[in-house]
């Protein structure tokens, strides 16, 4: 038996050399691009949907892919190490605690559905991480008290000297003011041409 496993073990990492497997578990929304030939030619087919059942048997390991296809319930085994599978990606990690997802086949619509976990990624993690004040040898993070007082001192800043805030009022006067001064300019334009007119 060991003889077995250990050409087994070789035959996996040949396989996985020529193509990365991403470490997904039961719950996982994943595309399975599947190579597909049709008389002399090959194409790509994608089937997407969520993973119910997963099976680690070194090379015989497989998984169950499940999907509602025109109202009906599909589901389709992939061998994991198959060289028709050209790739497989995850599109959503699902929130389970479960091994098995059989219960799904009894379900439909909205109980059917598979809460999702929020994944931070390492570029959302450096977006999202403080910014950093180096001043020679020391250098010194800003805290999050630091970060909301800064905040809140930009949102609250006092008005300029001899600048008061405007009323409701004035503002609409200003307004008035505005619309009247452009039907001035109007009128003005209108007898300009009005003359010119009588001249010719």
């Amino acid at each position: 038996m060991k003889i077995i496993e250990e050409i087994e073990n070789q035959q996996i990492k040949d396989l996985t050399e020529k193509r990365k497997i991403p470490d997904f578990s039961s719950g996982d929304t994943i595309k399975v691009h599947m190579k597909v030939t049709e008389g002399s030619r090959e194409r790509i087919q994608i089937f997407e949907g969520a993973c119910i059942a997963k099976k680690n048997a070194g090379i015989n390991s497989s998984f169950t892919i499940r999907k509602i296809s025109f109202g009906e319930g599909v589901e389709r085994v992939f061998p994991l190490f198959s060289p028709k599978i050209e790739k497989i990606t995850i599109s959503a990690k699902g929130g389970v605690r479960r091994a098995k997802l059989y219960y799904l086949r009894e379900r439909s619509g909205k109980s059917a559905r598979i809460t999702q976990e929020n994944i931070i990624t390492k570029d959302l993690k450096e977006k999202v991480a403080l910014p950093q004040e180096t001043t020679g040898d020391d250098a010194k993070t800003k805290t999050t008290s630091e970060v909301k007082e800064k905040a809140e001192n930009k949102v609250n800043k006092k008005p300029q000297q001899g600048s008061k805030p405007k009323t409701e009022e004035e503002s609409k006067a200003g307004i008035k003011e505005k619309i009247i001064d452009k039907k001035n300019e109007s009128n003005i334009g209108e007898n300009k041409e009005i003359q010119e007119d009588q001249k010719k």
